[in-house]
């Protein structure tokens, strides 16, 4: 009796957290001995970078991180300084956040080597599958979104 094919083997959810832990390597192994910052450091410096002034609550929203991890992921950024936060002038019971100056300098020094990597990564996939996988992903995350009960 042929035995049944494993959904590690199948699975597309598996092979995107393979794709994620699998680049996610070097990082480990380079940038973040070398900068004092964790993946979810470098993951919502990239969100405030592309979204200054959002709060702890978009920030989770668009890195799909829950909220106790985006808060300790803020005080760390705090704790080395990278981070600045400001009075929401519209609800005085939130924050905006924002990368302070430090924060954007290694932004931009750590930045520049992740556009790099992510090109050596995509360079044997054309422009079309790109496109076609963003389009996927983006239904996917809508998907996933909608059936969230939180």
């Amino acid at each position: 009796m042929p035995t049944e094919q494993l959904p590690v083997d199948s699975s597309l959810f598996f092979k995107l957290v393979r794709v994620v832990n699998l680049t996610a390597r070097p990082f480990h192994a380079g940038v973040s001995k070398q900068h004092h910052l964790s993946l979810n450091e470098w993951r919502v410096m990239v969100v405030l970078a592309s979204h200054p002034g959002v709060s702890a609550t978009e920030v989770a929203d668009i890195t799909g991180l829950d909220k106790m991890s985006v808060s300790r992921t803020l005080a760390g950024l705090h704790r080395h300084e990278r981070l600045q936060r400001q009075d929401d002038p519209a609800d005085q019971r939130r924050s905006r956040l924002y990368l302070s100056p430090q924060g954007k300098r290694l932004f931009a020094r750590i930045g520049t080597q992740a556009k790099v990597r992510e090109a050596e990564l995509f360079a044997g996939v054309s422009a079309a599958e790109l496109e076609r996988m963003n389009v996927t992903l983006d239904k996917l995350i809508a998907a996933v979104q909608q059936s969230d009960p939180a």
